[in-house]
């Protein structure tokens, strides 16, 4: 299964719905909206550790994007930095098969 997570993330934003930022994803975690959450390998800690306990509690899958903040930013087609994604719809990508488990 080669799936391009760029392309995915591309396909999310044209088609889905979702919130960017810490804070936004946050809410989106404790309100139940999120069906899954990525995070730049860079976060901040204290978001990341606070985002993961929720969407454990939640049952919510996370995915770490192999990279910077910055990275997820431009694979988002975005001019600034994203440390996280919440991510609420996902329209026409396969985004939610980076969720499920490959052990």
């Amino acid at each position: 299964m080669s799936m391009s997570v760029e392309r995915e993330l591309k396909n999310l934003i044209k088609t889905g719905k979702y919130y960017l930022g810490a804070r936004k994803t946050i809410k989106a975690v404790l309100r139940g909206e999120a069906k899954m959450v990525i995070i730049a390998e860079n976060a901040p800690p204290e978001y990341r550790e606070r985002v993961l306990y929720y969407a454990k509690l939640a049952g919510i899958p996370v995915y770490t994007y192999p990279g910077t903040s910055f990275d997820l930013g431009v694979a988002c087609g975005k001019p600034f930095k994203i440390s996280m994604i919440a991510v609420i719809d996902e329209g026409q990508s396969r985004i939610l098969e980076l969720a499920a488990p490959s052990r």
